[in-house]
């Protein structure tokens, strides 16, 4: 008895295989000649686990019934060849191939198998988890998981999702994120420089005005340390910023760089006249930074380059950048996150891929909506809480709902993640009529992005006061629904409040 059910020794296994692509057919097999029933082709599933540094595992199933298992196979033509020779199917369509998103491993299988003419579908790893605990509280190896997916068809049909697309492999979708990370990576960069150049005293971001442009960056990558800076003179300094900035720093900015020095030295200056920091390694330091941001910088200036030609050719009717408060890095990305919005079977199933839709408990008559999800791509949910925020002080219709949001309970970032799915059906509708964004008023009157700018500042400004005693309010109603201390501890523990004395119920004699 194995774990799926019978399981018969391998030559019993072959024999039946062979009867099994007889029935199926309606032919005859070599082992069993006087099989003449002929019947409905029956439904092929191959489970394929896929492995990145290992060989891949596959199992086929006919009719949910296993066939053979444990097959391994390795990502080469020879042995995708061999695989599809041993199946020995007269139409591929009547084969359904079931994988995981192991990375980028299974693109390249999936892709191979499509290209034969086979149903490829993807199987969410959260999914297949939980079936795999329900068949298999102990075990977890490659040979139940190729088996698992090749019987899921039957178990969890609606959980299986077609492969469309490129997924990983589709450029524009692959560009967005490594633009975002880039981003973030050159943020934490930024924060380390804020971190340093506060040794060198507040002058130093009054002279920097506070950002790290190209310039900033340049000269905090020479000349971080403050006697350079004194030694190079206004003169060369001035002629410095004037080539690096083009032309937007000046003398100006050179004597104020300047005066800044004189004060980090008078700062750090000790009553013997030696310098109380090594200034030298602070300026390396500095430097290594400042380097690490530019190199960042001109990266991220060629993905956006690369990014507005691909958007150019999946979008070139622009409809995702028709819409308000869609820019071109928000526009590049909802378009490649989403890919193809006719692979989703409805709005609703774009808004969850999205995680922008809530928790739901319901049991009988209670139902109980808690936070978002978040269970969907977090880069499009960035891009779309933030198409949101802007998309309030263009759009009237957006504004109102906004309005109304922040009248009741709604906290900022809440009523925000609600119009961000707002946004999304209205993009992912617009997407799918092929029609561009049109911004409306209330009462569905076209209006243009200016009269709609108008419209929401004389109607829907909402006070900023308003909005503060909002927040106040949520913040001082959770700190009354907080456990205190002295509730958190147990019966036993002893207490400040003074002992009870008195009986709590009468005794009964």
């Amino acid at each position: 008895m194995s774990l799926f059910g019978n399981l018969e020794p391998a030559g019993v296994r072959d024999s039946c295989l062979e009867n099994v692509w007889a029935v199926g057919r309606g032919g005859q097999s070599p082992g069993n000649p006087k099989v003449t029933d002929r019947r409905t082709p029956m439904a092929l599933t191959l489970g394929i686990d896929v492995a990145c540094r290992a060989a891949h595992q596959a199992t086929l199933a006919a009719d949910g019934k296993t066939v053979w298992r444990g097959r391994k196979f390795w990502t080469r033509p020879a042995d995708l060849e061999r695989l599809w020779d041993d199946l020995d199917l007269e139409d591929p369509a009547e084969l359904t191939v079931v994988v995981e998103p192991t990375r980028n491993a299974w693109i390249v299988v999936a892709e191979w198998f499509r290209r034969r003419g086979a149903t490829v579908v993807m199987v969410p790893t959260t999914q297949s988890s939980d079936l795999r605990k329900y068949y298999s509280k102990h075990t977890k190896n490659d040979r139940i998981d190729s088996e698992l997916l090749a019987r899921l068809p039957l178990l969890h049909p609606e959980g299986l999702r077609p492969y469309s697309g490129q997924g990983p492999a589709d450029p524009l979708r692959r560009l967005t994120k490594q633009r975002s990370t880039m981003v973030k990576r050159r943020t934490a960069v930024f924060a380390r420089l804020d971190a340093l150049t506060e040794l060198l005293g507040p002058a130093w971001y009054e002279a920097l005005n506070a950002r790290y442009g190209i310039a900033a960056l340049e000269f905090l990558a020479r000349y971080a340390d403050p006697h350079a800076v004194i030694r190079l003179g206004q003169a060369r300094l001035s002629r410095f910023l004037i080539a690096r900035s083009r032309g937007a720093w000046r003398e100006d900015r050179a004597a104020a760089l300047i005066v800044a020095a004189r004060e980090t030295l008078s700062l750090w200056t000790l009553e013997d006249g030696s310098d109380g920091m090594d200034f030298a390694e602070l300026a390396a330091d500095i430097a290594h930074e400042a380097e690490q941001a530019l190199f960042l910088t001109g990266q991220i200036k060629e993905i956006d380059e690369r990014i507005a030609n691909l958007y150019a050719d999946a979008d070139p009717d622009g409809i995702v950048a028709s819409a308000p408060g869609v820019g071109p890095t928000i526009s590049a990305v909802i378009a490649g996150r989403i890919g193809d919005p006719h692979r989703f079977t409805s709005l609703a199933a774009i808004r969850a891929y999205s995680g922008l839709v809530p928790k739901v408990s319901q049991s009988g008559v209670s139902k109980v909506e808690s936070s978002i999800t978040k269970a969907g791509d977090p880069l499009l949910r960035e891009m779309l809480f933030a198409a949101a925020d802007q998309a309030r002080k263009v759009d009237p219709q957006i504004a109102a709902k906004y309005q109304r949001l922040m009248a009741g309970d709604r906290h900022h970032s809440s009523a925000i993640c609600h119009l961000a799915t707002i946004m999304l059906t209205r993009i992912a509708t617009c997407m799918r009529n092929g029609e561009h964004y049109v911004v409306r008023d209330v009462d569905g009157t076209v209006i243009t992005e200016a009269e709609g700018r108008a419209i929401v500042k004389d109607r829907y400004q909402l006070e900023p006061r308003r909005r503060d005693n909002v927040r106040h309010q949520r913040m001082r109603e959770r700190r009354k629904q907080a456990a205190g201390q002295e509730s958190q501890k147990s019966q036993s523990a002893p207490t400040s409040r003074p002992a009870n004395n008195k009986p709590t119920s009468r005794q009964v004699a």
